[in-house]
């Protein structure tokens, strides 16, 4: 026989609310915003005076603390589920303002016809009706008298027998007597039995997660996380949204505004950017993850709780070093410069607008490689490097679409164990092979849904790339995107219908290309064949009819960067579906590029000094040969000069010796075949070595270097290495 772990218990209505203003059960959402419109609070109140059920109220205690000297303190406990409720019968009954989901302090007034026993939504016209008692708060008034009350509306409306009155209103008062059951959870439930418990009880209402819990815990825990601090949160959020919600904090908060959180926050009440707009459980799961090493928000509920996850006890101690962290965490994620910088790097990436920005959750850990790459004590360009890769990999792979703090959990915890660098290397190199540009990502390029992230990723990658628009002379993409160009079917949209294609099939995201909406509406529904032919005569001294493009070179190049095949230069249009399959390979390659260009090899990474004490500079991609299949576009470099005792021998047979042999004494030579090694076909590196390592002893031969094996004296511009990549 399973073990019932609640109990059930009517309780008064007035005994309820008597525990919420003494705080003995918690009701956090009291000081946040009330999501339920009057009218709902209205038919609560009918409901009561009627005497039908108004549902169960479910609560949760916190877990009982060990306190610093030894002794126990039993918990709270949180209502989980009737917040909104309490919240309607507190504001109507009792009077207290609320706020709403604008943050505006508002009273709830209902109103009652004591005549017609009917309750509305107090307004202006009700007030001036001596008919109806205009706010039942004064009704449950302590200072109210009944007989007075009674009296009083009798002289106004002489109609009314005082007696029916006196019964009506008596039966009014009395709905606190009615009894609402609370569910009592057994304190040892965990987070994730509690929330499944929420979701079968009230599949109709809001969903609860691992983030309400959090603030529920911060709101009710007066000694280390007061109101303070869920404000702070709520505030941020609401703030970076509606900026002139700074005036109504300092009007009507001011002990908020007197704190350190409101110095800290105040900067975005002259900001006006939506690229991200943080809800408090990005905030939490930022927070939370970077400071504590973990990517379980139910671990931060425990821990908030002052869960001891060695010893499985609940402990003060735990609670108090907890809550500390958490406020670092909030307040390293409100810093202006943390921010600010943050979507600076995401738009240098070419994620420009709020559009392209598809996953919350990828932007959330793209701020906590940053804000872990500056605890690192990371150069800057470094940070910014590896933050613009990450994100632009887990936009590429969903990396956190599905079971997102699992993959939290999973990358923090690796970046604990490996440093961020070193793993976020690995991982990228693994998840974005050279494989992937060619077979897979084409592959999955074959869908019509426009919020795709390979989509989004390549208009991304064109930002970045400053491509041009299609047929446009001077207005890039970014100009586009940021003023809100058209889609343009490239094999227009009815063309393909009257030709029995669905939506589907026409929508496919190969299928589109960004424009602007001058040149989309020349365009309209003509064949493709048609309107690209007359594009080639237009850049042969024809009419212009497409923008302003009048030199094939430049047409050539619109169309490379626009990822359009080559054979439509001279307006011949293949096939859709062979067009479709042309492109996205195109499109892929495009995105490989920008990856590539982003992705720069500097070759200069720090490498264990007690491993390799004469060598504390040298890249483990000499040494240890990683990423031996990526090729660059592009190659920086500044590596040590004349480095001894670098550990050439481990490496005679390197693949990567294409030009001979490097010097065991001298790693010069590693250093450049290593960068040649990595360049693509029509790479160009550009890198900086000692002033001794190029010599001539003749006119037609450069001794470059020196090599262990062979006579490879002048190899270097015998292979045209200099001239072809430019080295």
């Amino acid at each position: 026989m399973a073990t019932q772990r609640y109990s059930v218990t009517p309780h008064p209505i007035e005994t309820l609310l008597t525990w919420v203003k003494s705080g003995e059960i918690a009701i956090p959402e009291i000081q946040r915003p009330f999501v339920w419109d009057a009218t709902k609070a209205r038919n609560l109140l009918d409901s009561l005076y009627h005497g039908y059920p108004v549902g169960y109220l479910i609560a949760w205690r916190n877990p009982t603390v060990k306190l610093k000297d030894g002794t126990p303190s039993a918990g709270k406990r949180i209502l989980i589920d009737g917040q909104q409720r309490i919240t309607a019968l507190m504001a109507a009954l009792l009077g207290p303002e609320v706020l709403t989901k604008d943050y505006d302090t508002v009273r709830i007034r209902i109103a009652f016809h004591p005549v017609e026993e009917r309750f509305e939504v107090s307004n202006r016209a009700i007030q001036k009706d001596s008919a109806w008692i205009a706010d039942i708060a004064d009704v449950f008034s302590p200072t109210a008298s009944l007989f007075q009350l009674v009296t009083n509306y009798c002289q106004k409306n002489p109609d009314a027998l005082q007696d029916e009155i006196f019964a009506t209103v008596e039966k009014l008062r009395k709905i606190v007597s009615n009894h609402v059951g609370v569910i009592d959870l057994a304190e040892d439930l965990d987070i994730e039995t509690v929330t499944e418990i929420f979701i079968r009880v009230n599949s109709a209402g809001v969903e609860l997660s691992q983030a309400d819990f959090a603030m529920s815990k911060i709101a009710v825990n007066e000694k280390y996380g007061d109101n303070l601090l869920r404000k702070a949160i709520d505030y941020f959020c609401h703030l970076a949204v509606a900026p002139e919600f700074a005036s109504k904090i300092e009007k009507s908060d001011p002990d908020f505004a007197r704190s350190e959180f409101w110095p800290a926050m105040r900067w975005l009440e002259d900001i006006n950017d939506d690229l991200y707009d943080p809800t408090y459980t990005d905030m939490l799961r930022v927070a939370f993850t970077f400071e504590f090493g973990r990517g379980r928000l139910q671990d931060l509920v425990a821990l908030l709780s002052g869960r001891n996850f060695e010893t499985k006890q609940y402990e003060e101690a735990v609670a108090e070093e907890s809550f500390a962290k958490l406020k670092a965490g909030i307040l390293a994620f409100m810093k202006k410069t943390h921010f600010e910088r943050l979507t600076m790097i995401l738009r240098s990436a070419g994620f420009v607008t709020r559009d392209l920005i598809t996953s919350r959750n990828a932007v959330n850990f793209a701020y906590i490689v940053y804000l872990r790459g500056r605890s690192e004590d990371l150069p800057v360009d470094d940070i910014e490097r590896l933050v613009r890769r990450w994100y632009a990999m887990s936009v590429l792979k969903g990396r956190y679409l599905s079971g997102p703090e699992t993959t939290f959990d999973l990358d923090i915890r690796q970046i604990e164990a490996q440093g961020l660098q070193s793993y976020a290397e690995a991982v990228i190199a693994n998840e974005l092979p050279d494989t992937f540009w060619t077979g897979m990502l084409p592959q999955r390029m074959e869908t019509s849904s426009a919020q795709s992230p390979y989509f989004i990723a390549y208009l991304a990658a064109q930002v970045r790339l400053g491509d041009k628009g299609f047929l446009s002379k001077d207005i890039t993409v970014r100009d586009l995107l940021l003023n809100r160009g058209d889609k343009h079917h490239i094999y227009p949209r009815r063309y393909l219908q009257q030709r029995g294609l669905g939506r589907n099939q026409y929508n496919q995201i190969a299928n589109f290309v960004v424009v602007q909406s001058e040149i989309n509406i020349a365009i309209g529904d003509k064949p493709p064949e048609i309107y690209f032919k007359e594009i080639a005569e237009q850049v042969n001294g024809g009419t212009k009819r497409y923008g302003g493009i009048t030199d094939p070179e430049i047409l050539r190049q619109n169309f490379e960067e626009n990822c359009l095949p080559l054979s439509l230069l001279n307006g011949q249009a293949p096939n859709y579906e062979t067009f479709l399959a042309e492109r996205r390979r195109l499109m892929a390659l495009r995105n490989q590029k920008v990856v590539r260009y982003t992705l720069m090899i500097d070759g200069i990474k720090k490498y264990s000094a007690d491993k390799h004490p004469d060598a504390p500079w040298l890249s483990q991609n000499v040494l240890q040969a990683v990423f031996l299949d990526l090729k660059a576009d592009y190659i920086l470099a500044n590596p040590p000069f004349n480095m001894k005792s670098w550990g050439g021998e481990r490496l005679w047979e390197d693949q990567r010796w294409k030009y001979g042999v490097p010097l065991v004494g001298n790693a010069n030579v590693a250093w450049v075949q290593q960068i040649v090694h990595h360049l693509a076909p029509t790479g160009v590196a550009g890198f900086v070595l000692a002033n001794g390592s190029m010599s001539s002893n003749q006119s037609s031969e450069v001794l470059f270097m020196s090599f262990e094996k062979g006579n490879c004296r002048g190899r270097w511009f015998r292979h045209n290495l200099m001239a072809r990549r430019g080295a």
